[in-house]
């Protein structure tokens, strides 16, 4: 079998061999593989989170200005390895009064919330960790462990403060969690599959989400922005009214874990959008044609995943560092008044119109899709502009004199 074209199944096969030839047993071979898979996956995304370390510091530095890193190696490369042993070497103080257990279980569940997720995340038709037949049900209970971890963490540390961002994050956790719910069951409707694998081979083999549903992906941009708990919805670590939230109490390498958690999950974000709404390790068909067949190799489509990935966690950066912190009632106001209605129309809307155009002519059934997207586009901004209207006549009508 050519490693290129099933790297996964070669190297496993190439272990099972090697381990039963050592006399150990098909079964605990199978459980030694399944362990360094673990182990290289968590690897991966380390070497990756501090990459997107890295990144980060110079697109915001380039938003604001600045140079960025700098002057540890070329372009600054190296700063991630000194801010790592920096964090390190930091004290680890816990406060007094603070649960032990909880405080210090806080910062690894944040971290493994995002790890975790990297296990149904296909990289190429091949390349993947397991095919999970409930994998978008998997992403909502999995990532909700990263909320998790910021009540524990603001609960435990017997400070209001950190007490004050856990409660605002649950508050964001129980509102955004709806229309990303909703708007993952839109792919999920237009495959009938909740393999994460399956919805991206059915777009290759037709056309991206994204020119079926453009408002369901804009949806679950904005809903997973605020499960992220990135600006705008940072509310969970709103420096200005709460010295920075839950994670106030925390030093070290532990704070260090909190932050880590938060950059690969945006990364892994930005690459659910890829497999979700952008035809997933596809090349938006370029690899179809014969002289560009080698765009079908799974080498190349995890090319394309991971660069679609960079993508969409650069619009996450584009979003959180333009646009400036919501107050907490406007923010579930839009969530509960507006998101949450939206997204649930959408879903009905595409299913009622896959199920009537599913069988037709695959443009008529892309044009009648992305036309209702429009149309409902189109509604969602005159429903907006007439309450905007109402709000401005209500604030500008005359005040009552009050009699005396």
């Amino acid at each position: 079998m050519n490693f290129w074209n099933d790297p996964i199944q070669v190297i496993y096969d190439w272990l099972m061999q090697t381990f039963t030839g050592w006399g150990l047993s098909e079964i605990w071979a199978y459980i030694l593989i399944s362990l360094i898979g673990i182990v290289a996956l968590v690897a991966f995304a380390m070497v990756l989170d501090i990459m997107l370390v890295w990144v980060e510091r110079k697109v915001v530095a380039r938003f604001q200005g600045r140079l960025g890193p700098n002057r540890v190696g070329p372009f600054g490369l190296f700063q991630p390895f000194p801010d790592i042993i920096k964090l390190i070497i930091k004290e680890d103080i816990t406060p007094e009064g603070a649960d032990k257990v909880v405080f210090n279980m806080a910062p690894v569940l944040s971290a493994m919330s995002v790890i975790i997720l990297w296990a149904v995340f296909p990289l190429a038709a091949r390349v993947y960790g397991t095919d999970l037949n409930v994998a978008v049900l998997y992403l909502v209970a999995a990532g909700a462990i990263g909320t998790l971890a910021v009540i524990m963490a603001g609960w435990s540390s017997n400070n209001k403060y950190a007490l004050l961002g856990a409660f605002r994050s649950v508050a964001t956790m129980v509102s955004f969690e709806i229309p990303l719910v909703v708007a993952l069951l839109i792919p999920v409707v237009l495959t009938g599959s909740m393999s994460l694998k399956t919805i991206s081979e059915a777009q290759i083999d037709g056309v991206p989400f994204i020119l079926i549903a453009p408002l369901a992906f804009l949806v679950f941009l904005v809903s997973a922005i605020a499960e992220l708990g990135r600006s705008p919805f940072d509310l969970n670590e709103g420096e200005s009214e709460i010295v920075s939230g839950f994670h106030i109490e925390y030093s070290g390498m532990k704070f260090g874990w909190f932050y880590a958690g938060e950059l690969l999950h945006s990364f892994t974000v930005g690459g659910f959008m890829g497999i979700l709404f952008f035809g997933g390790w596809g090349w938006f068909g370029l690899e179809k044609i014969s002289w560009l067949g080698w765009l079908g190799s799974p080498f190349f489509g995890a090319i394309a995943v991971l660069g679609k990935a960079m993508i969409g966690y650069w619009i996450i950066m584009w979003i959180k560092y333009t646009v400036p912190r919501i107050r907490i009632d406007h923010m579930l106001a839009f969530n509960w008044k507006f998101l949450t209605p939206l997204s649930f129309a959408l879903l009905v809307m595409t299913a009622v119109l896959h199920s009537l155009f599913k069988g037709q002519d695959t443009w008529l059934y892309v044009g009648v899709m992305l036309a209702a997207n429009f149309v409902m586009a189109w509604i969602t901004l005159e429903i907006l502009r007439a309450v905007s209207r109402k709000e401005r006549a209500a604030a500008q009508a005359p005040k009552p004199v009050a009699q005396h």
